[in-house]
């Protein structure tokens, strides 16, 4: 099977006008239905999108009695993230498998990532980064690329609107935390994700952990490590879909030219909306094994027989296939099935990576791209780097002064000398103790879950840059 020289492949880290769609002439993301959005509507659904954008109706909904129970279960999880990690992972995984509650999700992905932790780590990190320049070539890159994201969606469709300027920031911002790297495009979608979930500076180091423990190498200049990856899924599909893995070989169609987009952005720009959430509650789990296994999936069910092969007898024919796959096969309930039934394993992909590494270099020679070692998801993550409980503390709780409490000492004195002549002569005062603000998604009858008050006084700042937890 020919290889793409160095050099020679999918560009996605040059001006917009190299990146197209599919081979149809429209610039990576300009065309609105390159997203998954069509025009329409203005009426927005509840996952931001105008106009019946991203097919909707795949979507299965959960009773909500069932989602009160997850979110209680999930917030157990939280407050006691490193011993839930440690003891039951198992647990924490089959919890994301099921899907994470919409209004836990943007947290869950923060502890999965490990971002929580970097965050915590590297305290006004962010900060520093979102307050220098940033050098001019990638940052007029990135301006051109911001219209491109979910421009349907209620946070980005507005030019310079504060999605924008947030996903700008994040961008801008990585940029600087990895100058050797610089930016590429297929990062944009990934971040406008994260944004849709969390505020900038978590959004920034989830994006930082995405790119340097789950899928590291994959947006450095020659994209060596996509080609690598893209052998490795046409090695399993052997296994998986012998059927498939021929009609491919036979019309020498390079597994770049199909899977590309779908590994570089998580399959953000493939997948019904619905679909794509439960897929990164587990690829964010369990690792690039779940990337693996989706476009596993997505090449049985379209290629896998000979009937489906009927209308696809070359390459142009295969190609229009896998860019319109049948919707049926992209049902949040069918994938998420068949993304956990597949056999593929960290150790089946690890062990074709050698393999394929090997190939590499008798035909390429070394990497030029020197990345770090790939995580197979959020245990491997926190076992590498073990954090501390401070690390890991939440704070959703808020303690709010009661406006009789700022009154002056004169007011509170006179009030005083009211009460004591209602109340016969008693003297008391009737100065009110702090109104407390709590979580509504704690279970009451669990106390364990009530963290440690925390008191906010004559703060100016909003809750989300006070407490990052207006997501919930």
């Amino acid at each position: 099977m020919a290889k793409i020289e160095q050099g020679n492949g999918v560009d996605l880290r040059g001006s917009p006008e190299k990146l197209t769609d599919n081979g149809k002439g429209n610039s990576y993301g300009s065309d609105p239905e390159v997203n998954g959005n069509v025009p329409g509507e203005k009426e927005v659904d509840k996952y931001g999108f105008s106009g019946g954008a991203q097919q909707h109706s795949s979507a299965e909904e959960i009773p909500t009695d069932v989602l009160r129970q997850r979110e209680s279960k999930w917030l157990e999880m939280l407050n006691s993230w490193d011993k839930w990690m440690a003891k039951k992972h198992k647990k924490v995984k089959e919890r994301c498998q099921k899907g994470i509650p919409p209004s836990l999700r943007g947290r869950a992905w923060l502890y999965l990532t490990g971002g929580k932790v970097k965050r915590e780590q590297n305290q006004r990190k962010f900060q520093e980064l979102d307050s220098k320049p940033g050098d001019p070539k990638w940052v007029d890159i990135i301006e051109r690329d911001l219209h491109r994201q979910f421009p349907f969606h209620e946070m980005f469709e507005a030019r310079g609107g504060h999605g924008q300027q947030d996903l700008f920031r994040v961008l801008k911002a990585y940029t600087l935390h990895r100058p050797e790297e610089g930016y590429c495009q297929a990062q944009a979608p990934i971040a406008a994700v994260l944004l849709m979930h969390m505020p900038a500076e978590d959004a920034f180091w989830v994006l930082v952990q995405i790119c340097e423990k789950y899928l590291p190498g994959y947006y450095s200049s020659g994209l060596e490590a996509i080609q690598l990856d893209g052998e490795i899924l046409y090695a399993l599909l052997r296994r998986v879909s012998p059927v498939a893995h021929r009609h491919l070989k036979k019309h020498k169609l390079e597994p770049v030219l199909y899977m590309t987009e779908w590994f570089m952005c998580a399959f953000s720009r493939t997948l019904p909306w619905a679909s794509v959430l439960r897929v990164w509650d587990m690829f964010l789990c369990e690792g690039v094994k779940i990337l693996f296994r989706v476009g596993l999936v997505l090449l049985k069910c379209t290629l896998g027989s000979q009937e489906k092969l009927k209308t696809s007898q070359g390459l142009y024919e295969t190609m229009e296939l896998l860019r319109a796959i049948q919707p049926q096969y992209l049902r949040e309930g069918f994938l998420v099935q068949e993304i956990i039934e597949l056999g593929v394993s960290e150790k089946d992909i690890e062990k074709e990576h050698f393999a394929q590494l090997r190939r590499w270099k008798e035909t390429h020679g070394d990497l030029h791209c020197k990345s770090p070692p790939r995580m197979h998801g959020a245990k491997a993550i926190i076992t590498a780097e073990p954090p501390s409980r401070q690390d890991l503390k939440q704070r959703p709780t808020i303690i709010v002064q009661s406006p009789l409490a700022t009154q002056t000492d004169g007011e509170r004195e006179q009030d005083a000398k009211e009460s004591a002549k209602t109340n016969k002569g008693k003297q008391k005062k009737t100065t009110l103790p702090p109104v407390e603000t709590v979580n509504p998604y704690l279970s009451p009858s669990d106390p364990s879950l009530l963290l440690k008050h925390m008191t906010v006084q004559g703060s100016k700042e909003s809750l989300s840059s006070a407490e990052h937890d207006t997501y919930l």
